[in-house]
């Protein structure tokens, strides 16, 4: 016999929407907490990661490639800006990922919001892997070749942040017992 809805415990009603929608919630937390906490130690500690993006895009700590050092960029003000402009990104994907963790609780309980969190969620995701995987894999590692640095290389860093949101990219869009592929709460 059901137990109404009153009686269930909470760990009951969360488990009703589904394993998968649970562990969705609870990964997109994690990438939300984790980027919260490194846009924070930016703001809050500014020159530590500044002198990074300062010796990455001057490419000062490199091979020193004539080849390559015409890509470099000199200005300590065009690298503060591209370092303002990591932090506001950080930000911004924090505050999507921090939304779409709490839509992804209501979810739980109101399965028909599984859509609006998986959206919310995929488009913050979809920012910490550009800017880890384009930005800092891809303009950093390569056109940058931070590779090259033994002091100023943050290409590991950054494969598993990029590995980490992937994963739950994926976690995140795998269809569900009761919901539909899209997410909407329910199996058409």
């Amino acid at each position: 016999m059901p137990t109404p809805a009153s009686k269930t415990r909470p760990a009951e009603r969360m488990l009703a929407a589904g394993a998968l929608p649970v562990a969705a919630t609870l990964l997109t937390g994690t990438v939300a907490l984790y980027i919260a906490l490194v846009a924070f130690g930016n703001i809050t500690d500014f020159g530590t990661n500044q002198q990074f993006v300062r010796h990455v895009l001057a490419m000062d700590t490199t091979f020193k490639d004539d080849d390559l050092m015409w890509r470099a960029v000199e200005s300590t003000t065009l690298q503060d800006i591209a370092y303002v402009g990591i932090i506001v990104w950080e930000t911004l994907a924090a505050l999507v990922l921090i939304a779409a963790t709490v839509l992804y609780a209501g979810a739980l309980r109101r399965p028909q919001g599984l859509r609006r969190a998986r959206r919310a969620g995929t488009v913050g995701l979809l920012m910490v892997l550009l800017l880890f995987g384009a930005g800092f894999i891809g303009i950093g590692g390569e056109w940058f070749a931070m590779w090259q640095s033994e002091d100023w290389n943050g290409l590991d860093a950054a494969t598993r942040i990029v590995t980490l949101a992937g994963i739950v990219l994926v976690v995140t869009h795998l269809p569900s017992a009761g919901t539909a592929a899209d997410g909407s709460g329910t199996r058409a």
